[in-house]
């Protein structure tokens, strides 16, 4: 190996899925670093809302396992939410029924339909918050994260004998696999003016939806949009306008609040989530874990264990 690698694997990509893989990697004794393009904080992930709940995303009978494992950890964590950015709160899924879902809403305690919709109680993340506290839960376990444009896969399996591919959208070029697509999300943030649960209604063959998400420090998130192959990274005023008014028809009182921000993101979307390892030149291993789209929070500790486990054990697809 080049002398170059200060661990036996590097995982390329720094979001929350590039995090929580080097963390679990790390975790079970592998020396690990983290090759990101840009910081935490500037990645896809920053941008999420972040509910937890696996939406858009397949497949299906391996989402629910994958979003289970990662829901038993938010618990733990949000009884830490100042530290960890997790909180467990109320609301409503307006138009879902409980019996429209996967065996694994079976395993989610508090489902409950109601004239409005599907009621739950469920993880809700701070991204800045989760991201910072992941940073150092990577530092407290010797994972280094270096900034560093990749531009092609080789490079890290060049200086390391296990490459972990978290790039997300990144992947597209990088491996290359065009079945990537970004998927654009546009948020705005208001003040909250009093707003405590929050709030989805899904139109799968609109790329509009209707969320809000109340968050610490007084901020109430309104989403969204979900725009196929649409690569903008501007906030568009039309567009932002749109979101508010849609989420004012569900609570008036959004319609005064002052906004104090916008975030647009492109989800990383596939036909389905890649978690898949193989043996490449000098038989060294390149595992696969991408493609999640706006349900990377959600599945995130699920597909970071499975990644991990493939770093040792058997290659085959996925």
């Amino acid at each position: 190996m080049d002398s170059e690698a200060s661990g036996d694997v590097i995982v390329v990509g720094g979001g929350v899925m590039g995090m929580a893989t080097a963390l679990v990697l790390a975790r079970s004794g592998r020396r690990v670093r983290v090759w990101s393009r840009e910081p935490a904080e500037r990645t896809t992930s920053a941008v999420a809302g972040a509910l937890w709940w696996p939406y858009r995303i397949d497949p299906v009978e391996r989402v629910g396992p994958w979003s289970l494992q990662s829901l038993r950890r938010y618990a733990e964590w949000a009884r830490r939410p100042e530290e960890t950015g997790v909180r467990m709160v109320e609301g409503v899924h307006a138009g879902t029924r409980l019996a429209g879902l996967g065996e694994w809403a079976g395993e989610v305690a508090g489902l409950r339909d109601t004239a409005e919709g599907l009621a739950a109680r469920l993880p809700l993340i701070d991204m800045p918050v989760h991201l910072a506290w992941l940073r150092g839960e990577l530092a407290a376990a010797g994972v280094e994260v270096e900034l560093r444009e990749v531009r092609s896969l080789d490079e890290a399996v060049r200086v390391a004998p296990v490459v972990v591919n978290c790039s997300g959208l990144g992947a597209r070029e990088l491996v290359p696999d065009a079945a990537v697509r970004p998927v654009r999300g546009q948020l705005v943030i208001v003040e909250n003016p009093g707003v405590r649960t929050w709030y989805t209604a899904a139109d799968e063959a609109s790329d509009a939806t209707t969320y809000f998400f109340p968050q610490p420090g007084g901020r109430l998130l309104l989403g969204g949009t979900a725009e196929v192959d649409a690569w903008s990274l501007e906030p568009d005023p039309g567009v932002a306008e749109a979101i508010v008014k849609r989420c004012a028809a569900v609570r008036p009182e959004i319609a005064g609040a002052r906004v104090v921000g916008h975030r647009v993101g492109l989800r990383p979307a596939r036909p389905g989530v890649r978690v898949e390892r193989e043996v490449v030149g000098g038989g060294r291993v390149l595992v696969h874990n991408y493609g999640h789209g706006g349900a990377g929070v959600t599945v995130a500790w699920g597909c970071a264990e499975e990644a991990a486990g493939l770093v040792v054990g058997p290659a085959g697809p996925r």
